[in-house]
């Protein structure tokens, strides 16, 4: 059974995962609109007063792709789990704190494994 404490981990795990994605698609889209609001030529304030609040939206999207929604989600999805100590399990000579990826045929006998406790 999940615990909060799972929850919290499976949420950190997920969010650090969108930060790369999510800060190459604000740098891009800002190093385009930044040069509008700094232009000085015919149609420039036509041009400013569409840039600016798509700079604005890149801002906040960003805040709360990263922040506001996985405090939610926990806040939601963490309603009515136990407290209690984590019942992931750490692999043997497995960092602490970092994520370990199974490779396929490892995933296999894990499912395997689970199954025939299920049965």
């Amino acid at each position: 059974m999940m615990t909060k404490e799972d929850l919290y981990h499976a949420i950190m795990e997920g969010a650090v995962e969108r930060v790369r994605p999510k800060m190459m698609t604000v740098v891009a889209i800002m190093a385009g609109l930044l040069p509008i609001m700094w232009s000085s030529g015919t149609g420039s304030e036509i041009m400013q007063r569409i840039a600016v609040p798509m700079i604005g939206g890149m801002v906040s999207s960003t805040l709360l792709t990263l922040i506001v929604i996985p405090a939610v989600f926990g806040l939601v999805r963490g309603r009515g789990l136990p407290a209690g100590e984590s019942t992931a399990s750490v692999p043997e000579g497995g960092p602490v704190g970092q994520a370990v990826h199974a490779t396929p045929g490892q995933e296999a006998v894990r499912r395997e494994k689970a199954a025939e406790m299920t049965h």
